[in-house]
């Protein structure tokens, strides 16, 4: 009841202070966590991203979609530019939200809400990678609780999953922190970097996150009580 109480006051009360922080559809958007903001991407982003990918290549090029036939993810600013501007339409468009992930002020990984399908689905998937450099500090948690109070409280989303490679132990602590819903593996489910890969699957619906709301917000996003 206390952790309910404090998650109603917090973001449901007169005085509420959001998370998320939105002026309209075509503004940027932030979303602020306990350490970490998620923030739509601009040029201006480009040499911090530029960094961290030359910096963690090896560590996040296994991980990464990709067919047998195309190259890899291209690093140049020009592609980068072109990338933040599809997620701009994306976003317009409400099929898609791409968010750099912000530490301290600087960039350290991406997170997105992709594949928005709405109608009687009202669906959508998360993605996300994050610096080899600050991996393991808890830092990723709490940008997918974020994502998912942004998913379900204002888009209003039904139902969110991710999808993991089973090998990949570093993003499956991710949602086994949380405690989010396995739902068993998909056999030769997507392309990773040229080959067909079998994905665990994670999920959580509106009405789990109603219930674990108070929980999950007080132990990723309120200030700790240190």
């Amino acid at each position: 009841m206390c952790a309910a109480r404090a998650y109603l006051q917090r973001y449901v009360g007169e005085d509420s202070f959001m998370v998320t922080t939105r002026s309209n559809i075509y503004s940027p958007i932030s979303l602020h966590g306990r350490r970490v903001v998620l923030r739509t991407m601009t040029e201006s982003d480009y040499e911090g991203w530029l960094d961290v990918r030359e910096r963690c290549h090896d560590w996040l090029l296994k991980w990464e979609p990709r067919s047998a036939h195309s190259s890899h993810l291209a690093e140049d600013q020009r592609s980068f530019v072109s990338r933040c501007a599809i997620r701009e339409r994306e976003r317009q468009m409400g099929t898609g939200y791409g968010f750099g992930i912000f530490f301290e002020g600087r960039f350290v990984g991406e997170i997105t809400l992709s594949s928005i399908q709405r109608g009687p689905l009202q669906s959508a998937y998360i993605g996300y990678w994050i610096d080899e450099a600050v991996a393991g500090r808890g830092l990723m948690p709490e940008a997918v609780v974020t994502m998912l109070q942004y998913a379900f409280e204002s888009l209003r989303l039904h139902r969110i999953e991710i999808n993991i490679i089973p090998r990949n132990a570093a993003s499956r602590r991710v949602v086994e922190k949380l405690g989010l819903r396995f739902e068993g593996i998909a056999e030769r489910y997507l392309e990773i970097d040229g080959a067909w890969e079998d994905h665990a699957r994670y999920a959580i619906t509106a009405e789990e996150w109603n219930d674990r709301a108070p929980e999950l917000v007080t132990d990723w996003l309120l200030p700790s009580a240190d």
